[in-house]
């Protein structure tokens, strides 16, 4: 099935085969919708993946084939990019890396650059019903656009690098999750399809490769190397298409 989304600014073209939307996305979201039923109240899904993993067009198919599958429950999809420290903090702002102080804008998209703090509090206002709206990202601007998303659902699908990451602060996030998904995939692969998202963000190819190489693909291995395991755990093929590990 194709799927054309535009996500964070950028326009993007995906296409699911018709076995992971049966042997997969189908089964997920009934399972969902029976956690839903027992649950009773708004049941968060924590969907982490690393970056190029394709996560946050996913949850929008997710929340698009919901409607059919799922009738009964409003499923949303809503990001963690939109915790993103603003561009004026990280250019003003500088962090270790390898023994070295750079400016954070220049490793943009590591777990220092986002606002951990607020992501959390933000969690557990809209789980508590005292928080009813989002924030996401805009590649084109390069900041955060302050509650763009009015929350109003029954099923929440929330993507990010590191809802998973097993390290201090980080950890704790995923107690707040009724159910997790985690995404792996081939760094080779990976690479490539960041390179091309950087390009299509307004770079050249040269400074998107010089930008993937440095930060974005130290955030691949920690999120491959360091998540936590997740209550279904999928691999994303060379052909774009997710399988069960």
């Amino acid at each position: 099935m194709d799927y054309d989304i535009n996500i964070n600014g950028i326009d993007v073209h995906a296409s699911y085969s018709a076995e992971s939307i049966d042997t997969i996305f189908k089964p997920l979201l009934q399972r969902l919708s029976s956690l839903r039923k027992a649950k009773d109240k708004t049941l968060l899904v924590m969907l982490a993946a690393p970056p190029g993993a394709g996560k946050s067009t996913l949850v929008s198919f997710l929340e698009y084939l919901a409607k059919d599958i799922i009738p009964e429950f409003k499923v949303q999809a809503i990001g963690m990019d939109g915790f993103h420290r603003r561009q004026e903090y990280l250019t003003e702002h500088y962090m270790m890396v390898d023994g070295a102080e750079v400016r954070m804008v220049d490793v943009k998209g590591c777990p220092e650059t986002f606002d951990l703090d607020k992501l959390r509090e933000s969690i557990e206002g809209v789980l508590a019903g005292t928080k009813g709206a989002w924030p996401t990202y805009d590649r084109h601007l390069h900041n955060p656009v302050e509650d763009a998303i009015s929350i109003d659902a029954d099923i929440l699908l929330l993507e990010g690098n590191y809802l998973l990451l097993d390290t201090p602060g980080w950890s704790e996030l995923s107690s707040l999750a009724d159910y997790t998904v985690k995404i792996t995939a081939d760094p080779d692969m990976l690479r490539s399809r960041l390179v091309d998202r950087k390009e299509k963000s307004g770079n050249s190819r040269e400074k998107a490769e010089q930008f993937v190489d440095f930060s974005d693909m130290r955030n691949v291995s920690l999120c491959l190397e360091h998540s936590k395991k997740a209550d279904l755990e999928l691999s994303l093929g060379s052909d774009n298409n997710y399988v069960i590990l």
